[in-house]
Order: C-alpha cells, then sequence, then structure tokens
C-alpha cells in the first residue's frame, strides 16, 4: 500500500512528538464524565420506542433517505418536524441539517457576501472557523466575550453589512457571553446576530429550549444554530430565522443541497426528542441539580481557583502541559471515570485542560469522589 507523502508523515511525528497525536478511544465501561449526552436522551428506550412507532404511523414507503433532500429525500417528517422546531423555538422557520457542522459550513460558506463583515468571538468552534474560510467576506476575531473590542472593530469597520458571530455555551470552557450586552451592541449598529447554541439547548431555559430564549432575546437574532448531538442525544441540527433565510439557505447553503438527506427514524427521533424535552422535567432539573452541586463542591475542595467559571454542563479545570494533564486524566480513568484530557493544540499552550461534562444521571457521590480524586492528584 502506498504510504504517506513525507510532509504528513513529519506532521503526524511532531503531533506524537508534543505529545499530543489523537486517537480513537475504544470503548470503556467508565462513569460517563465525558460525552456530551446531558439528559441521558440518547439511553431513552422511551425515546427509541416512540421514534420507531412514529415512523410506523407515518407510513413513509421509502424507509431511507435515497439522495438530497432537493431530490428524493425530503421525506414528510422533515415538514412536521421544521415546523415543530420553528414553534418550539419562537421562529419563523428551521431549517434541518445532518449535523451542527454541516449547519455552519453551510450557513458562513453562503450567507456572508463578498463586501459584508464578519466579527467573530476569537474562542469560536471550529466549524465556524471553517465556514468562514469558505466565505467571500472578511472576517475579523474579537477578544472572548468582550464587546467593547467588539464595538472598536464595528466602528472601525464600517460595512453596510456586519454579521455578529458568538455561542452561548462555549465548548471548551463552558462559558457564556452577556448576551443582553452583546444585543444592545448589535441592535446599536444594526448588526445581524448569529448565535450557535449547540451546548446550551436541553440546559437552559424553563423547556431547555437554550439561552437565548431564557432571556427572551430571539427576536433580536438573525440565525441560531441549533445542535442536536449534544442535549438531545441524537443526530442532526437545525438553523432558525425568517423563512425568507430558510429558502436562501436551501437554494444556496452547499452543504444542505450536496449531501443525502437524514433518513426518516433519525427525523422522527429529532422530533420524538423535543417532544420529551417539552414534557419531560426530571432530567432537566437533575442537571441543573448536579451543575450546582458540581460547583460547591468545587468550592469546598479548594479547586475553584483552577476551573473557569462556569454555570453549564461543561466544567474545564486549567492544568497546563499536555504531558501532565494526559497523565491526570489517565490515572482518574484507572480509578473509573471517563474524563477526558483537551490539549494543545485544540486550546492554546498553556490552556490545557480537564473537560468535565455532567449529566442529569450523575450522582453527588459521583461527582464528590472524582473531584475529590483531582485534588489527591494534583497536590499530594
Amino acid at each position: 500500500m502506498k504510504q504517506l507523502p513525507n510532509q504528513l508523515s513529519l506532521k503526524l511525528a511532531t503531533r506524537k512528538a508534543n505529545n499530543a497525536l489523537r486517537a480513537l478511544p475504544f470503548g470503556v465501561d467508565l462513569v460517563d464524565f465525558a460525552s456530551n449526552d446531558y439528559l441521558g436522551f440518547s439511553q431513552s428506550e422511551f425515546i427509541f420506542d416512540a421514534a420507531h412507532q412514529l415512523l410506523l404511523d407515518s407510513k413513509i414507503k421509502n424507509n431511507g433517505a435515497t439522495g438530497s433532500r432537493l431530490l428524493s429525500g425530503n421525506h414528510k417528517l422533515y415538514q412536521e418536524t421544521e415546523t415543530y422546531l420553528a414553534e418550539f423555538h419562537q421562529s419563523e422557520a428551521a431549517l434541518i441539517f445532518n449535523s451542527g457542522y454541516d449547519a455552519n459550513l453551510g450557513f458562513f460558506s453562503s450567507v456572508p457576501q463578498k463586501g459584508d463583515l464578519i466579527l467573530y468571538d476569537e474562542l469560536c468552534h471550529a466549524s465556524i472557523r471553517d465556514g468562514i474560510q469558505l466565505s467571500n467576506a472578511k472576517a475579523y476575531k474579537f477578544a472572548h466575550n468582550d464587546f467593547e473590542d467588539l464595538e472598536k472593530l464595528i466602528l472601525r469597520n464600517q460595512n453596510p453589512t456586519i454579521y455578529v458571530v458568538t455561542e452561548s455555551v462555549f465548548s471548551m470552557d463552558g462559558d457564556t457571553p452577556n448576551l443582553e450586552e452583546l444585543v444592545a451592541v448589535s441592535d446599536k449598529y444594526n448588526c445581524c446576530l448569529v448565535i450557535d447554541e449547540a451546548h446550551a439547548l436541553g440546559v437552559f431555559g424553563e423547556k431547555g429550549e437554550g439561552l437565548v430564549q431564557m432571556l427572551g432575546l430571539q427576536d433580536h437574532f438573525f440565525a441560531r444554530i441549533m445542535t442536536f448531538g449534544k442535549g438531545l442525544g441524537c443526530h442532526g441540527a437545525a438553523i432558525l430565522g425568517a423563512t425568507e433565510l430558510k429558502s436562501y439557505l436551501v437554494n444556496f447553503a452547499r452543504s444542505f443541497i450536496y449531501t443525502t438527506g437524514l433518513p426518516p427514524h433519525s427525523v422522527a427521533t429529532i422530533l420524538v426528542a423535543y417532544q420529551y424535552l417539552e414534557t419531560e422535567k426530571n432530567a432537566l432539573n437533575s442537571l441543573r441539580e448536579n451543575i450546582i452541586c458540581f460547583n460547591q463542591q468545587k468550592n469546598i475542595l479548594g479547586l475553584k481557583p483552577m476551573f473557569v467559571r462556569s454555570k453549564s454542563a461543561i466544567q474545564s479545570a486549567i492544568i497546563p502541559g499536555n504531558e501532565k494533564v494526559k497523565a491526570i486524566a489517565r490515572q482518574l480513568q484507572e480509578k473509573g471515570f471517563d474524563v477526558k484530557a483537551i490539549l494543545s493544540p485544540t486550546v492554546p499552550e498553556g490552556q490545557e485542560r480537564l473537560r468535565f461534562c455532567l449529566h442529569s444521571f450523575n450522582t453527588n457521590e459521583e461527582m464528590g469522589q472524582i473531584l475529590a480524586l483531582l485534588r489527591d492528584f494534583l497536590f499530594l
């Protein structure tokens, strides 16, 4: 078999030398502090069975997507689900994509035009950055959650259309921006606000609808990207916005047009998961209680200074150095806890961390144990 070109082999060797080489993890039976299945929906027998029954009731002749939604893949469950999502999220329209990555790639590569300006938070997800790289618009980053810096960039670049981009919960830090302040700046200069709510769906809001709706700010946003692979535990994502925006994306978003649509069972699972989210409060309440408990335990054990401030399900302990953070993660895994080390270059050098993901099904005892072990491995 033909081997890798030397340049690619060298890149792998460099990453290995920096103790940053990625590898696919094997499935292990550990206490989950690593997955994004915040509400445990991916494990729900009720959702699985209800989605199967919905599929049977729908009597869709073709039981699998066979092409783009513009060809043969646009089965009727799509319309039903997108209508439900739009109503749930108080939006004119919703358009389902195969993943959050596809949604961000499709939006940012097609919507901002040449002559437009994109201003994005410096810690925005790779999918947003990749989409921006495909855009013909100019783009500049502003300091993380710093809206004075954002305003300076707006004043320095007098463009007719400005897209301001952020996330409601940042995937590596777990922190949230002051959305009221962001809306005030954006409205002042008539910017188009875009927000990725991947890690807020199922976590914030009375029904888990996300941070934007929890604050009643949905009418101020040009587009919201809702990803289902976190709190809802299923495949797919949706872009929320005006009906005209949906029409534009159907016509110009290449990651929507040139891909096979999700199969009916996946779309049925999205709809059932949303219906379950709207009616099932126990998982949401348990998750919120666990976030409070975890933060309290950090304070009791004297670990608060090393953690990024977060009221979300993502809790990150900064432990500089790839070698050190990998060693502590390995020790925790050997004690039966699945927690992942986040290495540079995924995060900046010196900001390596343990990323704890909290769930509705984690127990107080488990959270106390893993934090006590962390303290012991760090300081004893």
